[in-house]
C-alpha cells in the first residue's frame, strides 16, 4: 500500500498570518484521499534550523508518502517568516497558529488523524503543542526535552514514536531515556547515528513507515 503511493510533485508555498507576522509555509497533498494532516517543526532557529533541514525534509516526504496532507513551515525570524526568535514561547504559538489555519482550510477532514512531528527543538515544541492539540500521532526525532523542559505526551495520544541516535552529542541518548523512563515510553535507538542522522536518513524513514504499517 505504501510503496505504490503517489503524491503531487509541486508543493504549495504560501504565508500564514502569525502573531509576530507572516509564516513561510509549504504544503503538499497526496494524490489519493488523504489519511490525515501532518505538521512538521524544524530545529533551533538560532543554530541554523529551517524547514529545509534534511531530517525535516525526510519527515515531510515520509508523511506525504503515507498519505498525509503534509505541512512544514519556518518559525518566526527564519527564512521569509517575520518576527524574531522567542525562546520557545512564540514558536509554540507559531505551531498552534499553523495547525489551526491548516485544519480550518481542510475543515471537511477534521475527522481524520492529526499528526505532529518535529526534530530537535521542533520536537520539543511539538510536545508542548500536543498538550493543547491532542494529536492522534506524535512522531519525534531527537527532541530537545531537557533544554525546553518538554512535558510527557498527553495520555490521549494514541500513538507516539520517539527516534534517537545513540551517538547524539546535542540531545544525548541518556537525556532522552531519563525523560522517557517515568512514562515507560519506548525509545527507538539508531546505532551509530549522531544528531543530524548523517547516513541514517533512509533508516529513519523506514522506521516510520514500519511504525505505520499496521495502522494505515
Amino acid at each position: 500500500m505504501i510503496k505504490g503511493l503517489l503524491f503531487n510533485l509541486l508543493p504549495e508555498r504560501f504565508f500564514i498570518a502569525g502573531i509576530a507576522g507572516k509564516l513561510e509555509t509549504v504544503l503538499a497533498k497526496p494524490s489519493i484521499s488523504p489519511k490525515g494532516i501532518a505538521i512538521v517543526a524544524h530545529p533551533h532557529p538560532l543554530y541554523g534550523g529551517t524547514m529545509d533541514n534534511k531530517v525535516v525534509h525526510t519527515l515531510f516526504n515520509t508523511f506525504l508518502e503515507l498519505g498525509f496532507i503534509t505541512v512544514k513551515f519556518n518559525f518566526r525570524g527564519v527564512g521569509q517568516s517575520e518576527g524574531v526568535f522567542d525562546h520557545g514561547i512564540g514558536e509554540l504559538a507559531d505551531v498552534l497558529t499553523v495547525t489551526r489555519v491548516i485544519r480550518e482550510r481542510y475543515i471537511d477532514l477534521l475527522h481524520l488523524p492529526l499528526l505532529l512531528s518535529g526534530f530537535s527543538f521542533g520536537g520539543a515544541i511539538q510536545l508542548h503543542a500536543a498538550q493543547t492539540l491532542n494529536p492522534e500521532f506524535l512522531i519525534l526525532v531527537a527532541p530537545s526535552v531537557v533544554h525546553l523542559e518538554a512535558p510527557a505526551p498527553p495520555e490521549k495520544n494514541h500513538y507516539v514514536l520517539v527516534i534517537q541516535g545513540d551517538q547524539d552529542d546535542v540531545v544525548t541518548a541518556e537525556s532522552i531515556l531519563a525523560w522517557a523512563a517515568p512514562q515507560s515510553l519506548p525509545i527507538v535507538m539508531i546505532r551509530g547515528a549522531g544528531h543530524f542522522f548523517h547516513g541514517k536518513l533512509l533508516i529513519l524513514k523506514n522506521l516510520i513507515l514500519r511504525f505505520f504499517m499496521p495502522k494505515m
